[in-house]
């Protein structure tokens, strides 16, 4: 940077830091002390006799009369404060180069959609050379627990760098009781440097040829260091990287995440891999791509590993779904039904937006359905539906009613279970749990457990800390969750979620009556980790509690939006509306530029509270906006709609509707409390409130929006006395309306 930059850098910091430095731009609830101090006539609004005596302050909130009426209203200061703010973070930005991102030639290992990776197809009969020229068959080199295929070669740097890994792992592996198998496909390596690879490492598996690439193309193998992990039916479970030690431009001391074996593991406890899927940081091959469609396709071979991937997890006896889907029968039985939800995509759930096919997975927990395992299943369902040989089968899938995480360090428990009626429609059931926490703990795993997993919906678990009103404010995020597919939440080394001395947990049960009244016991398990993390798990609402949807309208948006006040990761989203709820999506603004879209949601379901868990975790800067829109359906097109003629507002039952969307992030632990992402704070809460009655957005409320509003509270519904008191009680000038600065009093 020239001395020139410097100068001009330094006199637009001065007034910059100062400005940082002044208590307005500390806390929300001070900017708004400070406002009322200023507001000598208490109308809710700054003018310029009220200004004039402070010129600092006049000159900070120069510009901050956004609709140019002459006066500065506290949204407007607040937008206002934000935006300097964001200005000095990009001036200190574009003075510090060195805190730039890293460089993108890094690559490092990211997880993938399984079913998109193929995890659950067959093993393919393929017979290929060794060094000596004899030929191996994959079908019988198998071990007893399975098979490990690595690929490798003599000369990509990532490779030579596995070798002595290799050499450790093959032991292992074979007490396991894995073969190992290592196959270079590249077509102009020597059997000499194979033999000497071989030899330097002490390699003891298999060292196979794919000269023709034959193996590589049936597995749509990516780069020359990835690995296949077949299970002892031949089917592939875990493909990808074999750890995060090496990575194209990177390499560490110790690996941080050995994926192989804790998949491995995951298997020996008979329990759903925690990651099935990654990248693989290599030398690319030409042989990425799709996989190959499958020929000769029976149930056994094909079909019964499709329902595996996709529909079994809930179709089992005792989850969630109706009916079975794990036998021939069971899918031959259903064969309308599976038809009909593949071709209009709502089974399996998932809602994203799908992404061109030249951009990487966005989503690790992906559950859409490839294009070939959709293909292949309509088109044997089209025909006579062979069921094949038995001997190709996978290994069935047994659904362990253990702890999946591991025995946790605690669990809690209802009391009591909860009565669940045997058919029509179930409120929210809040149920609190004490932990009984004589000291703050850091979580790194959670497994939320119903009893009566037929019946449960969704779970939403939300900390209450000491002193804290027993309701669930769902603005301040979520600590567990429970939907199917999704009922446990690990970190990995060096994050965790806290939860604090003497905190309660309280339960937020969605159940839906299945046609048999049962009862409920969910429980919670955590895991503690021994020492404070690096960073802590955060979740945060974006909410916005003011939502208005008019009578018979058909696509009413509503807006929400909150800016990052520190650097974080972005690591989840989870959007959340009820029943007239249509469409969502989720945008990042970074300070000074365009608006980002990074999770599209076309068609909101609902009956699936779904978390879109990021496969690459987003760097976001202090300033940063998370905008938030979401679409609502109040028209009688609806079936789902309660009332089509009802304005409907912010409420927490499935009759009301909420506008909030969910963001998990990493903040490093000593970041300040002061700093992390809060729920709105009571003076914001109050300005909301008020737009949300003043129904023609005059400034204040008159006494038919007043008894409009009032008189959906239980309270005053058929009181016309009582709200005419509170009415005369706000109106503290007697001018037969509302304003704010009369609201803030009685606040006050």
């Amino acid at each position: 940077m020239n001395r020139n930059r410097w100068i001009a850098l330094l006199i637009v910091s001065i007034p910059v830091l100062f400005l940082l430095g002044h208590p307005w731009v500390a806390r929300g609830d001070e900017v708004a002390d400070r406002f009322r101090e200023l507001d000598a006539n208490q109308d809710g609004f700054l003018d310029n006799d009220e200004l004039k005596k402070n010129v600092f302050i006049r000159s900070l909130l120069r510009g901050s009369d956004f609709n140019q009426d002459g006066k500065i209203s506290l949204d407007e200061v607040r937008t206002h404060l934000r935006t300097r703010q964001r200005n000095a973070a990009k001036a200190k930005s574009d003075a510090a180069p060195e805190s730039a991102a890293p460089s993108p030639i890094w690559e490092a290992a990211r997880a993938v959609p399984p079913a998109a990776a193929g995890i659950g197809r067959m093993l393919p009969d393929v017979a290929l050379a060794d060094i000596a020229g004899k030929s191996v068959r994959l079908h019988d080199s198998l071990g007893q627990a399975g098979l490990v295929i690595a690929f490798t070669n003599t000369s990509c740097p990532i490779c030579k760098k596995y070798g002595p890994t290799w050499q450790t792992l093959e032991p292992k592996l074979r007490d396991a009781g894995y073969a190992v198998v290592y196959v270079n496909p590249t077509m102009n390596e020597t059997p000499e440097a194979m033999a000497a690879f071989r030899k330097q490492h002490a390699l003891q598996g298999a060292y196979l040829h794919d000269a023709k690439s034959e193996l590589a193309k049936q597995l749509a193998a990516s780069t020359t260091a990835e690995v296949f992990l077949f299970d002892a039916k031949r089917t592939l479970v875990y493909r990808g990287a074999v750890d995060d030690q090496y990575g194209l431009g990177y390499a560490r001391n110790e690996a941080k995440q050995n994926y192989l074996l804790e998949a491995i593991a995951d298997l020996k406890k008979n329990r759903p891999l925690e990651l099935a899927a990654t990248t693989a940081p290599g030398c690319d091959l030409d042989t990425a791509g799709p996989l190959p469609r499958a020929t000769n396709v029976t149930y056994h071979n094909r079909i019964s590993r499709i329902m595996q991937t996709h529909c079994i997890e809930c179709h089992h006896t005792g989850g969630v779904g109706p009916f079975r889907l794990d036998r021939y029968e069971d899918v031959v039985s259903h064969a309308g039904m599976i038809r009909k939800v593949l071709k209009n995509g709502t089974m399996p759930p998932w809602f994203a937006t799908a992404l061109p096919d030249d951009e990487p997975h966005r989503w690790a927990n992906d559950r859409s359905v490839p294009d070939a395992d959709r293909e292949d299943l309509l088109n044997w369902l089209a025909s006579n539906r062979p069921q094949g040989n038995p001997a190709d089968a996978p290994a069935p899938k047994s659904f362990d009613t253990g702890w999946m995480i591991g025995k946790p360090d605690a669990v809690y428990q209802f009391a009591k279970p909860v009565a669940v009626q045997a058919n029509g429609f179930m409120p929210y059931q809040n149920v609190v749990v004490d932990t009984n926490l004589t000291e703050d703990r850091w979580v790194k795993a959670v497994e939320v457990r119903p009893s009566a997993r037929e019946v449960v919906h969704h779970v939403l678990v939300f900390v209450i800390t000491p002193g804290k009103r027993l309701d669930a404010d769902e603005r301040s995020g979520y600590f567990a969750i429970y939907v199917p597919g999704q009922s446990r939440l690990s970190y990995p080394d060096g994050q965790a979620k806290k939860i604090p001395k003497g905190a309660r947990l309280l339960f937020q049960m969605h159940y839906t009556p299945n046609g048999t009244a049962t009862e409920d016991r969910t429980e919670i398990g955590l895991i503690f980790a021994d020492k404070t993390p690096e960073y802590e798990v955060m979740v945060a609402g974006v909410s916005n509690t003011g939502i208005r949807i008019p009578p018979n309208a058909g696509n009413h948006p509503e807006i929400a939006s909150r800016d990052f006040p520190m650097n974080a990761t972005i690591t989840g989203f989870l959007p959340h509306m009820h029943l007239r709820g249509k469409a969502f999506r989720y945008e990042i603004i970074p300070p000074g530029k365009s608006p980002q879209t990074v999770l599209d949601i076309p068609r909101y379901d609902f009956n699936w509270q779904l978390y879109y868990r990021l496969a690459s975790p987003m760097a976001v800067s202090i300033g940063t906006t998370v905008k938030a829109t979401g679409w609502f359906d109040n028209s009688a097109k609806n079936p789902a709609n309660p009332d089509p003629g009802k304005t409907v507002f912010w409420g927490p039952q499935t009759v009301d509707e909420m506008m909030l969307g969910y963001v998990e992030f990493l903040v490093p632990v000593d970041t300040t409390d002061a700093a992390k992402l809060k729920p709105s704070d009571a003076d914001a809460d109050a300005g909301v409130l008020f737009k949300r009655v003043d129904a023609n957005q005059d400034g204040s409320i008159n006494r038919e929006e007043f008894d409009s509003f009032v008189r959906q509270l239980p309270k005053f519904k058929d009181n016309p006395e009582a709200m005419a008191k509170l009415f005369q009680r706000l109106d503290t000038n007697q001018d037969q309306k509302i304003s704010p600065a009369e609201l803030a009093k009685v606040r006050q």
